[in-house]
């Protein structure tokens, strides 16, 4: 699933190309989108902004119209010049918005949805979601409270829990809790504030140097600040290959929501009791 950086990397292209043109074209496979535009025809509006709010990204169109899109585990905002030859297959188009200059096209993408300005500002999973770590107003001390307040059953599950901190995502997550060395199935109980503190900083520094430009952040999500592409993550994807600070192996357990947890069991040891 894309994380935070990512979406808020394709927020920030798509403002750059889009923002202040005129749609001149329309499409959508997906019923939802297209039935809003039969009624209230899509084509002769403008794009106002394109931005990202946690894993969701929202472009504003004139007329007090927003178009929300998540990008689930496969989605992507791609963005081409007319006459272009498209990098994906045309039968995973899902939405197609033409200007005269760009087209934007959101490949396999199924969670999309109209939103006037007011539903905006009511919509339950939006208003859910927990402080934004690229926000420029982030408050970690509210997104602790949210962890522990959190039903879940240990901290890598914490870290994940849109409801609690928004941007995170499985890469984020085994790569925090690895440079903290923090045992992932820690219950969150267990975890003392300090500890919570430097998570969430740790985590805000991280997906912030991703989305900075002069970070080379188009290289690919890179933690370790190692040139050697294939040195670029602490152990996220590196499952029985040795440690870079310890040389031990890394571990991975495969977790109930399908996304898999990786650590190094000498590097983060579970707390003693």
């Amino acid at each position: 699933m894309p994380e935070g950086d990512t979406i808020f990397r394709a927020a920030r292209t798509l403002h750059r190309a889009l923002a202040g043109r005129m749609i001149t074209a329309f499409h959508a496979e997906l019923s939802q989108l297209a039935v809003v535009d039969r009624r209230a025809p899509i084509v002769g509006r403008s794009i106002t902004t394109a931005e990202a709010r946690g894993k969701h990204l929202l472009m504003t169109l004139s007329g007090d119209l927003v178009l929300r899109t998540h990008m689930r585990m496969h989605g992507s905002w791609h963005l081409y010049r007319p006459g272009e030859r498209w990098r994906a297959p045309r039968r995973d188009a899902r939405i197609v918005i033409t200007t005269d200059e760009w087209i934007a096209i959101a490949f396999s993408v199924s969670d999309a949805e109209f939103l006037t300005s007011e539903a905006l500002a009511r919509h339950a999973r939006l208003s859910a979601l927990g402080p934004d770590l690229l926000a420029d107003d982030v408050d970690l001390t509210e997104a602790r409270r949210r962890i522990r307040e959190a039903p879940v059953r240990h901290i890598a599950e914490a870290l994940l829990d849109q409801r609690s901190v928004a941007g995170l995502g499985n890469v984020y997550k085994s790569e925090v809790l690895f440079e903290c060395g923090v045992y992932p199935f820690t219950r969150v109980m267990d975890v003392p504030d300090a500890t919570l503190d430097r998570l969430l900083a740790r985590g805000q520094a991280l997906i912030r140097l991703n989305v900075d430009e002069a970070s080379g952040a188009t290289t690919g999500r890179r933690t370790t600040g190692r040139l050697n592409p294939r040195e670029k993550l602490w152990v996220y994807d590196r499952a029985g290959r040795p440690c870079f600070t310890c040389a031990g192996s890394i571990s991975s357990q495969m977790e109930t929501d399908g996304r898999r947890t990786y650590w190094c069991p000498t590097c983060q040891p579970p707390a003693r009791r």
